[in-house]
Parts: C-alpha cells; structure tokens; sequence
C-alpha cells in the first residue's frame, strides 16, 4: 500500500473542497467533445489552491502503487494536468516529458521533450476523461518518438465511454472518482438538489461514446470534432434543463402530445378569447400580438391566463424586442401592456447585440420568465442569416439563465435545453402574395428538425378551427414521433 500521509484530507472531504473552490461546477457547458453537459470540470483552478494539491496527486500516487502501474518516465496532458504531473515527478523521483500542443518553428522543433529512449514506458496523467481524445492525442505523439504507453490517471473520469475507448486502444485508465461518486457525495452533503442528480445520471446514460462509431482513420482512435446530434424525448430533454419555463413547456408537449403553437392575430378581445379556449386543448402554447388588439385591458389578459391553467399552455407574446437594454426594460415591464407581468415567453432580435438582452433579463428574470431569439426568418429577402445567425447562437449561450430559444427556420444549436420555434407553417408548402413562405409541420420537425410549429391563418381562418388545429397537432408530433423512431 501506498504511504497516505500525503493524502491530506478523506475523499469525501477532498470532493467537498474541490466544490467549495468552484472546480466543479453544475449548469449547461459545452464539452471539448462538442455534447453539452448539466456538469463541468475546471481543475485549472487547483493550482490556486497549494493545500488540495498533496490530496490530488497522492491519491492518483495511491492508485500507482496499488495497480503496481511499472514506468519509466510520466507525461502530463497539456495543460491542466501539467501541474498534477510535475508534483508526482518531484515527490517520487520519477522523470517527467513534456508534450507540447505544437512545435517550435526554431531550435530541435520537438513535440515531446525531455530525455528518453525508444522502448521507455510512459504514463500519462490527466485531470478529466469524457470520451478520451485529449488522453489519445498525447498518446500518439508519445508513439511517434517510440515511448510505449499501456496506462493512465486520471482524477475523474465522467463515465461517458471513455475507460472503454482507452482500453480498446491497449491503455489501462485509472481513476481518482467518477463523476456519478462526486455527484452522490455533494448530494450527500445537500451540496446538490435532487433534481440536478437526475439530471447528471440522465446525461450519463444518455451520452455514452461508443468506441466503434468513432472513426479512428487518424490511428489513433480520436473522435470527430463534432458528435452527432442524439434525438431525446421532450420529456427527458424537460428533465436536463434547468430554465423553469422550458422545462414546463417540453413536459406539456409530451403529455398533451402536440408541439403545436397557434398565433391568435385577431383584433379583438372577445374573438381572442373565443378562439383560445376552442383550440386551447390542442396546442402547447399561444402566440399573442397585443398591439394589434383594439380593445385590450388587464381583463382580457385575466381570461387568458385563467384559459392557460384551463387547458394547460404557455403564453408567447410575439414583441420581437430590438433596441438598447434601457429602452427594452421600460417596453417590457411598463405601459397598457405590462408584458413580462403574464407572457411566460417573449422574444428580441439580436440586431442591438447582448444589450437588449441584459435589459429583458432585469426584469423578466427575477419573474421565471423566458426569451427566444430571433435567429431566422420566413419572410422572402430577409436578412437573418449566415454570420447573423451565428452570433445570435453565440448571444443566447452568453445569457442561457434567460434565452430559452430561438425562433428559426431549423435546428440552428445542439444544446437539448433551447428549444427551436418555426413559424409560416401550413400543410402545404407555398408562399402568399407579401413573401411568407410556407412549410409543412413534417418538414419542419423532421427535416429541419424543429422542436415547436407555429400556425397561424392555417387554424384562425380556417372553417372550422377546431378541426384544423386537431389536423395540425396530429402533423405536428407525427412528425415528432417519425423523428423518435
């Protein structure tokens, strides 16, 4: 057994420290693999913090001995893991090489430097494992100048395939914990909500890599940069989000088995109303314009959040906000309409850039309410596109405790916590004469792979509303149902 006196603190203490300086953290973070995840790993951080590091590295020095790991020199992973190998070389007598991200364009240009010969074994260090590739990448430049490497450790391993991964290419991975014991200790300590457990373990079952769907043509088994989207239920993407309104909204969508919006653009209170409670029953949510109402008074929005209890949807005032964050919080919160005091969603462009988000959120925040982000159009000529739409994705991940979405013609994010809303749908495709073009309920959610359809003249004008919006609803999440399948 290994000598522990340098195993300052107990595991557990060890994972409650390691929570206390941030090094984990629970939310929405977008991984090197490309996959986002309710939990992220900044290790970074550690180095600030001198009194955990005998913990870290005697541990991972524990598993060394115990696995009776033999080994000429280590190799820590650039750049986290650097430290952690540098304090393991110096405590145990160990030669240490250093990989470097690129070559010098002077001097020996080597990747990997230090003294070693052709045939020395090496092992490799990490902080983190998720589906391997930063361990892989070392490995192979580690190959190239002849080292042999059969095993590596690292501090946590997220469980996600990548011990699988490693092992198939012949390393042995070591671990300190693993993401599902951290998480069990922090709930442990009521250090994490229930619900955000949930949340981990379903990612975990969820986003497993499987080492023979990655291609290894590059030898040594690395992924491609980009994974391929995982198609989930709206319920189970209900419970990896942590924005109250999406979470209602996705869970709504499964139970009432529809994804279909209508955007009631009537001119009156009372037609409003009427229509509302006729297709209420068959729609997730409601789509307003209250200044086009000719009559509008605080009664006409009691009854329509009294008909959203009724037949259980969310309401989605259409004001397409777009001007400085001062502006937008006196139009949000102020005037007849009082907007953010009853529309659980609303939208903005992201033409003012983040400042009107930061207005929206000052006061839609604190009310649990929502924001989508215009990112796309339908309307023929329009400017939202290309560059335009990037930065929108970029906007809405900066402000995610708000943006919820986007309104947009396709699937424009990965993220399983925004949600896509595509408007000018009718069940045939076409355009009418002010440049709407028109795309049907599958197109949109199995092609363009949308979340939400939003119907407007196809149901409001239609002979008998009822009847086309049971015609839509069926479309709608048939379409769903094909892209489940």
């Amino acid at each position: 057994m290994a000598d522990l006196s340098t195993c300052v603190l107990s595991q557990e203490e060890l994972i409650l420290e390691l929570f206390k300086i941030q090094a984990f953290k629970f939310g929405n973070f977008k991984l090197k693999s490309g996959i986002f995840s309710p939990a992220y790993f900044d290790l970074r951080v550690i180095v600030s913090y001198p009194e955990l590091l005998p913990s870290v590295t005697g541990y991972m020095w524990k598993i060394v001995e115990d696995k009776n790991v033999q080994f000429d020199s280590l190799c820590g992973v650039p750049y986290t893991a650097l430290p952690l190998a540098t304090i393991l070389s110096v405590s145990h007598k160990k030669p240490m090489l250093i990989r470097r991200k690129e070559s010098k364009d002077y001097g020996t240009k080597k990747i990997i430097e230090g003294h070693f010969k052709p045939g020395d074994t090496c092992l490799v260090i990490e902080d983190v494992v998720t589906s391997g590739s930063s361990i892989l990448e070392t490995v192979e430049e580690l190959k190239k100048e002849g080292l042999v490497v059969t095993h590596a450790v690292v501090l946590l391993d997220r469980g996600q395939g990548g011990h699988q991964r490693l092992k198939d290419q012949g390393i042995s991975l070591h671990h300190v914990f693993t993401l599902q014991q951290v998480v069990e200790v922090l709930h442990k300590y009521n250090k994490l909500e229930t619900e955000m457990v949930e949340r981990i373990s379903l990612f975990i079952q969820k986003n497993r890599f499987d080492a023979k769907e990655i291609s290894s043509s590059n030898g040594a088994g690395l992924p491609p940069q980009k994974q391929p989207r995982k198609m989930i239920s709206y319920s189970e993407r209900a419970r990896l989000c942590s924005h109250p309104v999406t979470r209602k909204l996705l869970t709504l969508m499964e139970e009432k088995r529809t994804n279909l919006t209508v955007s009631v653009d009537l001119t009156t209170a009372a037609e409003i109303i009427s229509m509302v409670d006729k297709v209420g029953p068959y729609v997730c949510m409601i789509k307003t314009h209250v200044d086009i109402i000719e009559d509008f008074s605080q009664d006409f929005i009691s009854k329509l959040t009294d008909l959203a209890v009724k037949h259980n949807f969310i309401i989605f005032e259409d004001r397409k906000f777009a001007d400085i964050g001062h502006t937008v919080m006196q139009q949000y919160s102020g005037g007849m309409y009082r907007i953010a005091d009853w529309a659980n969603i609303t939208n903005a462009h992201s033409l003012p850039g983040s400042g009107v988000i930061q207005g929206l959120k000052q006061i839609g925040l604190p009310k649990g309410r929502g924001c989508l982000l215009i990112a796309e159009m339908s309307s023929s000529g329009n400017l939202c596109s290309g560059d335009y739409t990037k930065e929108t994705v970029k906007i809405a991940e900066g402000n995610r405790d708000f943006v919820i979405g986007f309104v947009c013609q396709s699937a424009i994010s990965d993220d399983p916590e925004f949600l896509h809303i595509t408007p000018g749908v009718q069940l045939s495709s076409g355009q009418d004469q002010m440049g709407q073009n028109y795309v049907t309920p599958r197109e949109v959610i199995l092609n363009h792979k949308s979340d939400i359809i939003i119907v407007g003249r196809g149901i409001i004008k239609a002979e008998d509303p009822v009847i086309a919006a049971k015609a839509y609803m069926e479309a709608g999440y048939s379409a769903y149902m094909e892209r489940m399948s």
